[in-house]
């Protein structure tokens, strides 16, 4: 038994160093893609110098360290951070719903806050500032999924029952809203609604906002890890973790604060990008096991590669740029039925 969990663990640290190790290929070989090219050793070397170590060469093209440092390094870190977030977040809210087909936008945070931004873009037409939208896009998040946290509780504790089906119910209102501010919205702003909930990594991404969502990202996969032995011990069913000690309905109340802050923190900035919550816990769970010491770590790692490589195909497959959230959906779509055919083949869920 003993033997065995150290094979686990041991495959698990393998796979979390792998996937940091693709994930720091893929950073520089995005930072130096683009109009203005630099190899990866002038990355590098950019990078070290920035650190104050006189190491490699620096960009040999004049505009190279403007382009590294002040539009992809900070677009590459957004990214990272968005990605963590969701894929912690997704991780946070299967574990606590013991249910690895849930994901973050079951709670009505990804629904409240494209109404959030969307009431923005229609009242401020195209002109609309992006910290407005950001900021109102967050605020209806955090709002929706404290409304559905609050309308699934009965008798003074929710449910995962309620809390799926309340979530299912405040997202179809809110999708009508949608509907709604989107019938009433001029051509131009139709548009920016409907880009923004496609989801983008492209704009004007500056250092402020990385600032912004990087404690927010980090604070959350912070108080994830403090949790994830009573994550564990919910995974055997809520009476017997209640037996055991763990005051579930806390515990559930503190992962719902923890996804709806991590999921706020990702779309605000970016808009709606689908199924990394859902698919990169769902793929690291086969490769590391349910244990959430490593399965939680293993997740945040594996939504920033997944957005990272994302990001680079939308912005290198054509001339223009194409919807980050579309590039997700279409290639985490196909992927997660294979998933599911696979684990209902072996008889798995």
């Amino acid at each position: 038994m003993v033997a065995g969990a150290s094979k686990i663990s041991k495959r698990a640290i393998w796979v979390m160093v792998g996937t940091a190790i693709l994930l720091g290929v893929v950073v520089v070989f995005s930072a130096g893609n683009g109009q203005v090219y630099v190899s990866p050793a002038e990355v590098l070397g950019s990078i070290a110098h920035h650190w104050h170590l006189n190491i490699g060469p620096l960009p040999s093209d004049p505009q190279g360290e403007n382009a590294l440092w002040v539009s992809r390094f900070p677009r590459i870190l957004l990214g990272l951070l968005v990605g963590l977030a969701l894929g912690t977040a997704g991780c946070l809210l299967q574990g606590v719903l013991a249910n690895p087909l849930a994901e973050p936008g079951i709670i009505g945070v990804s629904s409240g806050a494209a109404v959030g931004a969307c009431l923005v873009i229609v009242i401020g037409g195209t002109g609309s500032n992006s910290w407005a939208i950001a900021g109102a896009a967050a605020v209806f998040g955090l709002i929706t999924t404290a409304g559905v946290y609050l309308l699934s509780i009965r008798d003074g504790a929710s449910s995962t029952i309620m809390l799926v089906l309340t979530g299912i119910a405040v997202n179809a209102f809110a999708l009508g809203i949608i509907a709604y501010l989107t019938y009433v919205a001029s051509t131009a702003a139709r548009e920016q609604i409907v880009f923004w909930q496609l989801g983008s990594l492209a704009g004007n991404v500056s250092w402020t906002q990385v600032k912004i969502v990087a404690p927010l990202a980090l604070a959350g996969l912070a108080g994830g890890i403090l949790l994830v032995k009573k994550l564990d011990l919910l995974a055997l069913g809520e009476v017997q973790a209640a037996s055991l000690g763990v005051n579930v309905e806390v515990v559930r109340r503190q992962v719902i604060v923890l996804v709806a802050m991590l999921t706020a923190a990702g779309v605000a900035f970016t808009g709606i990008i689908m199924f990394v919550g859902l698919i990169v816990p769902h793929v690291m769970r086969l490769l590391v096991g349910p244990k959430h010491a490593y399965l939680l770590p293993a997740s945040a790692l594996g939504g920033a590669l997944v957005i990272a490589a994302a990001d680079l195909a939308a912005r290198t497959m054509t001339n223009g740029e194409l919807p980050l959230g579309m590039l997700t959906s279409l290639i985490g779509g196909p992927v997660f039925f294979l998933l599911l055919r696979q684990r209902n083949a072996a008889g798995r869920w």
